[in-house]
């Protein structure tokens, strides 16, 4: 059998495999502290799960393509409750995965050859999804001194004739660092300006750091009403298996997403929707704000860590759940770090071979979407495994 260039091009996605390895030496009767995944352990919401028991009890037809419109009129009030900006609930389209969004948006704005920014390093599937539909992916390097993130000057110097869209993850995956709003705004109006579309991954909006002067994390919107923006339920709301999402979208491109996602998936997944609505309600949304709260005290206790057992960590997270060490002092690459973490310590990380080129091979990821104790035993074995490289190089 014969298959697509597109299928055969494709790399695997490390922090998964690293979880079928991780999930393997379980198996074999080993504890593994798994901090290769972006998963929340918390779960959803207990309002969440009510709301899915009752919904399991009753018919589950279809809904329209573009989701529940009780569902997309709660999101769209979700925005002017938490970050003060109106969006008309007609352009919040609702999808099966912030994946399915992805697959949506790029379907409906990539030709063949089109270029298109992104920062390295960010999300692998992000660019995938931009591969698969013919896209000329530029991946633009950036360091510390940018906070791992595109900047106007990164952008200017990058840009082409055939540069027809920007896609910007803040936070972002692998870094949990996010881009200044006064930069993203420039970013949005250079992309503007010249007639590119701007795609911001904000699945990691809610999960963000209040500001210097205690206001929330802005979004995109409150700047470029006509950006797209994709969300998700599976990090602030802990729902990843659930496999909803969302994205906001120009009102003309509203039934060209609608034409998509009839074809492609026909509507998202009836029961999970009816149960998110209980997202929304005030006792839900009190549950996700502590639990943001308990992300920060994971963060300290892992930064902390790290610290001391010498894996600096060259641009502390602002939000997500991930923090990208150096291992360059341990004289490993980080996939070789990350190989002998596994097998010897019993600690499951992704190597920046994920997540693109530029710095790769000296950056690990690490996931504290784990619990506190977890987190704990899993800096106690790293230091244990790095104490133990260094007395193997004397």
């Amino acid at each position: 059998m014969k298959f697509s260039r597109r299928a055969e091009s494709i790399a695997p996605f490390l922090a998964m495999e690293f979880g079928k390895r991780a999930a393997a030496l379980e198996a074999q009767g080993h504890h593994v502290v798994k901090l290769s995944l972006g998963e929340p352990d918390f779960g959803a919401p207990p309002a969440v799960l009510q709301a899915l028991q009752q919904a399991a009890d009753g018919a589950l037809p279809y809904t329209s393509a573009l989701g529940l419109p009780a569902l997309r009129a709660a999101i769209a009030g979700f925005y002017l409750s938490a970050h003060g900006v109106h969006v008309d609930a007609s352009r919040v389209i609702v999808t099966a995965g912030a994946s399915a969004a992805l697959l949506l948006v790029t379907a409906a704005l990539v030709d063949p050859g089109d270029e298109v920014i992104v920062g390295d390093p960010s999300y692998p599937c992000n660019r995938r999804f931009l591969d698969g539909f013919g896209a000329d992916v530029r991946l633009v390097p950036t360091d510390a001194s940018t906070r791992f993130q595109l900047d106007l000057a990164a952008v200017k110097s990058h840009w082409t004739d055939r540069t027809r869209g920007l896609m910007v993850a803040t936070p972002s995956n692998p870094t949990g660092t996010s881009v200044p709003p006064a930069e993203l705004a420039a970013l949005c109006e250079w992309a503007r300006s010249r007639g590119a579309w701007r795609l911001v991954d904000e699945i990691y909006l809610d999960l963000s750091d209040a500001d210097a002067q205690g206001q929330p994390p802005r979004t995109v919107l409150s700047f470029d009403p006509d950006a797209v923006v994709i969300n998700s339920f599976s990090k602030y709301f802990g729902m990843t298996g659930w496999r909803l999402g969302w994205c906001i979208v120009p009102e003309a491109m509203v039934p060209v997403m609608e034409r998509l996602a009839q074809n492609y998936y026909i509507c998202p997944s009836t029961p999970a929707q009816h149960a998110a609505l209980a997202c929304f309600t005030p006792a839900s949304l009190a549950v996700c704000e502590a639990r943001r709260a308990e992300f920060g005290e994971r963060r300290r206790l892992v930064l902390d860590g790290l610290a001391r057992i010498g894996l600096p960590v060259p641009v502390p997270p602002d939000g997500a759940f991930y923090v990208y060490f150096d291992v360059r002092g341990t004289g490993l690459d980080a996939m070789r770090f990350c190989e002998r973490a596994l097998d010897e310590a019993h600690v499951a990380l992704t190597p920046g071979g994920d997540f693109g080129e530029c710095g790769a091979d000296a950056h690990v990821r690490l996931s504290y979407a784990a619990s506190r104790a977890e987190l704990a035993e899993g800096i106690g074995r790293l230091g244990r495994f790095v104490a133990g490289l260094g007395a193997q190089a004397v």
